[in-house]
């Protein structure tokens, strides 16, 4: 008897979701072609799309597997932190190593992904940027327990300091994209953490 044939050679699946992830963040988005991925992913089209769909849901897997895993550890900083001040320490200086690790795409896929608004892209863009406001939104929480604890005066406007913190975290990580290794990122980081004293002062007359 002739030996049928075998059923096609499956792959694994999250491990070529881990591809697409890599893949994503240092290309971007729309800076990601099909063969980008095909290739790198180790799968032909047709069990891309079986897999996943299309390219876009691919990439919001891709997104949802980079919070769960790689940036878990930045964001988990907070949570953990015993204190406000805390939080935001460990929180920048989680930043300046998960964005500069040896084998793995500089900067944050989420902050770095999808900047910039098209046809293509503006549903995935929105997403994101509801991320990044949800991140500030989650600091700004963290960084309340300051005022309940006495940590912060009573006033502190704990959503601008939020705010502000954030802000320095996306410019590491475009420093990091752009060839800053950990220690210049710590440095900023420092930087960034002696500006607490003045923007946790609430001044007199509201000013």
């Amino acid at each position: 008897m002739m030996a049928g044939r075998g059923r096609p050679r499956e792959f694994d699946r999250n491990q070529a979701l881990v591809r697409a992830m890599e893949i994503f963040w240092e290309k971007g988005f729309e800076g990601t072609s099909m063969v980008d991925l095909t290739s790198g992913m180790g799968i032909g089209a047709p069990s891309l799309y079986a897999a996943f769909g299309s390219k876009e849901e691919l990439f919001r897997q891709a997104v949802a597997l980079y919070v769960a895993t790689d940036g878990s550890d930045i964001w988990g900083a907070i949570s953990k932190a015993d204190t406000a001040y805390g939080a935001v320490e460990g929180f920048l200086m989680e930043t300046a190593n998960k964005f500069t690790r040896a084998g793995k795409p500089s900067g944050c896929l989420v902050v770095l992904s999808a900047l910039h608004s098209t046809d293509g892209n503006e549903a995935l863009r929105s997403e994101l940027v509801a991320k990044r406001r949800k991140n500030t939104a989650d600091l700004a929480a963290r960084l309340a327990k300051g005022i309940e604890t006495g940590e912060l005066p009573p006033g502190t406007d704990v959503d601008r300091l939020a705010r502000f913190y954030v802000t320095v975290q996306q410019g590491m990580s475009i420093q990091a994209r752009d060839g800053a290794d950990r220690a210049t990122l710590e440095e900023v980081a420092r930087s960034a953490l002696k500006a607490w004293g003045p923007l946790t002062m609430v001044s007199q007359g509201g000013q």
